[in-house]
């Protein structure tokens, strides 16, 4: 029997090109109006979506993957912010669980498949950086926007292991956990716990989470200290950029 898909789901261009680079050839299509790559990796057949940023055009992006390949798995994957100190930027965090942050209260979120995590987790436990080398396996803390991670750490339950902030997952999760699809979800740290984003979102983004060059400028025009920190940034989302990529590229191998 025709094995089916693997899905791949990130929300922005600096997460995917890196992958996109090693993967060599690959061909572009829509999926229901989201950019999508379509790619061989071993002997997978894998079809990468584009969500866009926020938890509302991961569900729709999620969703739209769902029915048009009913993959046999879902990846989600992506840069977030560590909340502890000791994760470093680079490092992979895979998920053991999500929680959903609404008005400061947390709720578990299903959707994780503990088996492939498991899988994934073994893999990079085998690879050649050795056991525990450049991975942890930790919660995704999704939130709506950029968040204060000193609060964030005060808010957190005890036991949310290596916590990271980003966006898009539990909206991923809940779409496969609808469509009855096992998911795993990967992270690489762009900004460490000490990182404290000196802007927010709106400041850059509109309320569709688009970016817009002129709140940019005028950003920059009104807090021109911020500058040496977005270039550290980009400097760190291409360095997590990278090493997600060989990651990914590994487990869809051989998976």
């Amino acid at each position: 029997m025709e094995r089916r898909v693997i899905g791949l789901i990130a929300a922005m261009p600096e997460e995917i090109k890196p992958l996109l680079r090693r993967v060599g050839a690959y061909a572009g299509e829509k999926c229901d109006g989201y950019e999508a790559w379509r790619f061989s990796l071993g002997a997978r057949q894998i079809l990468l979506v584009r969500s866009g940023m926020g938890a509302e055009r991961a569900t729709l992006a999620a969703r739209a993957l769902i029915a048009l390949e009913r993959p046999e798995l879902i990846v989600s994957f992506g840069f977030a912010g560590a909340v502890s100190a000791g994760t470093g930027v680079g490092e992979i965090v895979v998920a053991d669980r999500i929680l959903l942050c609404r008005e400061r209260l947390f709720s578990d979120q299903p959707g994780i498949s503990a088996e492939k995590t498991d899988e994934l987790a073994g893999m990079l436990d085998r690879g050649p950086g050795g056991k525990g080398k450049h991975f942890r396996r930790g919660t995704f803390v999704t939130v709506a926007g950029i968040t204060s991670k000193r609060e964030m750490a005060a808010l957190l339950p005890a036991w949310a292991v290596n916590p990271v902030l980003e966006m898009e997952t539990a909206a991923v999760a809940q779409a496969a956990h609808e469509g009855n699809v096992p998911l795993i979800a990967i992270r690489a740290v762009s900004d460490g716990a000490e990182e404290e984003l000196g802007f927010a979102i709106e400041e850059f983004f509109d309320r569709n989470l688009n970016i817009r060059v002129g709140k940019v400028l005028l950003t920059l025009a009104r807090k021109p200290w911020i500058i040496p920190q977005l270039l550290r940034l980009a400097k760190n989302s291409r360095i997590a950029g990278e090493n997600l990529a060989s990651v990914l590229t590994v487990l869809m191998e051989t998976l």
